[in-house]
């Protein structure tokens, strides 16, 4: 009998967690373009908006299927600022010049099909506009915070500037970026997050450690889970290896400049289709959700992903320097002057053939698992946010298709509502890793990125005996110091910056960043003993004015986020 054909709905034989996973490091204020604050206006007229579009479409339809969106405090707070708000407008309106400008060329050359492009493109930064400013009020936070009210959304937090926690040098250290991250949730969005991002979906087990560059002092560290229970947070992602065994996926494979063999790990009868629990200290227990590999590698693989098909708007050919994009991606093997002219239409179906795609993928592993355990199953699918609209233009598209196809046949759910009504049913032990290249740290630890490594040690050393020794400081301007301080040491343990280098994306950026970070630090914590006697010459005063307005993502930081709790 077909199902579709009688008009009849199949039962649900299980859940979709689609998991969206939104994050820019803290890019206000250190440069434009190519690398900085365009980061964040093109992220957020490309994808974020697009996908605010989608989710209000689906709520004022009153359709079913949910959405966890992972956002980084980091992000949150640069999407909170003025800076922000008034900045992106201005991107737009120059968005939009640069296309009528386009418009005029082709135009004069009797490119119609180009014109017709650029006008297209004009009319997105303009919809862009009028939405951000009239459907949004310039606040997108609070447009998230009404999806998350009516169940159409779940919002989750991470680490405060996306630390890569299994190696940060100090428990203080992975004690305030999950601290800081929790206060900026609850600021921003009225409630206490239930779930985690963790940053590169990164876990480290509880174990002797010591660090990997410097003196190699062990001693006995608490796992990651233990730091999530004390927080009351219930659930974490991993990487599908991490509970199955086997070669990671991977996601960022295609963009590393070299490899690395890892040690193979023996496999497991573990399914990551369903859920499982890590026991804390005092048998507190924090649910594990791992990566579906069958659905994942459609998205992210290169050779077989849905953005590599040659209908999709090319990403890497543009109309002179930073301008707009006119070409599909043809075949991407040919180099970029042989790519053919973009076809709006074309690309539609081929959005809509994929989402067919997917939505026969999902069905088909939860009626696998259910026909081999009686169970309900679950697909974890998550995602970079900005892959959608910003890497692939027509992800947004693809992502409604798919939630639309799915409805009455799987059940689209958030990780909470379907942990609610699913616990995990086995508690298990996790290895250490990551969801990088090689499953492992090599990508944010490796010989182009032991340098900094060393620089984090150093300063979150130099941070806790900083504090210790002002500890009783009652002087306005040294509370000032230690807090502009704990800013510098936040953004300089950020992992975007070894990712960068390792892949070449921004690597001058990058280096240039820890440096400044550095910089920053190492003149805050010269000028703290001046500050105490009541020294400091007004030079000094002027440049920490500066860098307050530069590099302070969290208003209200609290010095005591470091303090380790029980």
């Amino acid at each position: 009998m077909d199902l579709h054909a009688e008009g009849v709905s199949p039962t649900p034989r299980g859940t979709l967690l689609l998991v969206l996973h939104t994050h820019l490091p803290w890019v206000l204020g250190h440069g434009r373009w190519p690398h900085g604050e365009s980061w964040l206006y093109e992220a957020t007229a490309e994808c974020y908006l697009p996908i605010l579009r989608l989710l209000d479409r689906l709520e004022a339809e009153d359709r079913k299927g949910s959405v966890t969106l992972g956002m980084t405090p980091v992000l949150v707070e640069m999407l909170a600022s003025h800076r922000f708000r008034d900045g992106f407008l201005a991107y737009l309106e120059e968005r939009a010049s640069r296309a009528d400008a386009d418009r005029r060329e082709f135009e004069a050359s009797g490119d119609e099909h180009a014109r017709g492009a650029a006008v297209v493109w004009s009319e997105f930064y303009q919809r862009a506009k009028v939405d951000f400013l009239e459907k949004y009020n310039r606040d997108l936070l609070a447009a998230l915070k009404r999806l998350q009210e009516s169940n159409r959304i779940e919002i989750i937090v991470s680490a405060a500037t996306h630390g890569y926690l299994p190696l940060l040098g100090r428990d203080e250290s992975i004690e305030a970026q999950l601290g800081i991250g929790i206060t900026s949730y609850r600021r921003r969005f009225g409630r206490r997050p239930r779930g985690i991002w963790l940053p590169e979906c990164a876990y480290r087990p509880g174990s002797t450690w010591s660090r990997p560059v410097g003196p190699a002092r062990a001693w006995l560290r608490p796992g990651i889970e233990e730091f999530l229970a004390r927080k009351g947070l219930r659930y974490f992602f991993v990487d599908t290896h991490l509970v199955a065994g086997g070669a990671p996926i991977g996601t960022y494979e295609d963009r590393l400049v070299e490899r690395r063999l890892d040690a193979a790990r023996e496999g497991t009868s573990r399914s990551p289709n369903e859920p499982y629990a890590i026991t804390a200290s005092r048998r507190r227990k924090v649910a594990v959700l791992a990566r579906d590999p069958r659905s994942s590698v459609q998205v992210w693989s290169a050779d077989y992903g849905y953005p590599g098909d040659g209908a999709y708007l090319e990403f890497h050919r543009k109309h002179g320097k930073d301008g707009l994009r006119y070409w599909r991606v043809t075949d991407r093997r040919i180099p970029l002057p042989e790519k053919v002219p973009y076809d709006p239409v074309a690309a539609k179906e081929r959005a809509e053939a994929h989402a067919e795609h997917f939505t026969s993928l999902v069905i088909d592993t939860l009626r696998e698992y259910h026909e081999a355990t009686g169970r309900t199953g679950v697909v974890v699918a998550p995602f970079d946010t900005e892959l959608f609209g910003h890497w692939w233009f027509e992800g947004p598209q693809w992502l409604e298709a798919v939630l639309r196809r799915l409805e009455g046949q799987v059940e689209v759910a958030t990780a909470s509502s379907f942990l609610a009504k699913h616990p995990p049913r086995s508690a298990i032990r996790l290895p250490e890793g990551s969801w990088g290249q090689g499953g492992h740290h090599w990508v944010w630890l490796n010989d182009g990125t032991r340098w900094i490594w060393e620089e984090v040690y150093r300063a979150e050393d130099a941070f806790l005996e900083a504090s210790r020794a002002a500890r009783g400081q009652r002087k306005p301007i040294v509370r000032r110091i230690l807090t502009q301080l704990a800013q510098e040491l936040l953004l300089l343990e950020s992992s975007d910056w070894p990712f960068l280098i390792t892949t070449v994306a921004a690597k001058d950026y990058a280096e240039a960043r820890v440096k400044e970070h550095v910089g920053a630090f190492d003149r805050l914590r010269s000028m703290l003993p001046r500050a105490k006697d009541g020294t400091l010459a007004p030079e000094d005063l002027a440049w920490l004015a500066a860098i307050e307005a530069s590099d302070s993502p969290f208003p209200d930081l609290d010095l005591k986020s470091w303090t380790l709790e029980p």
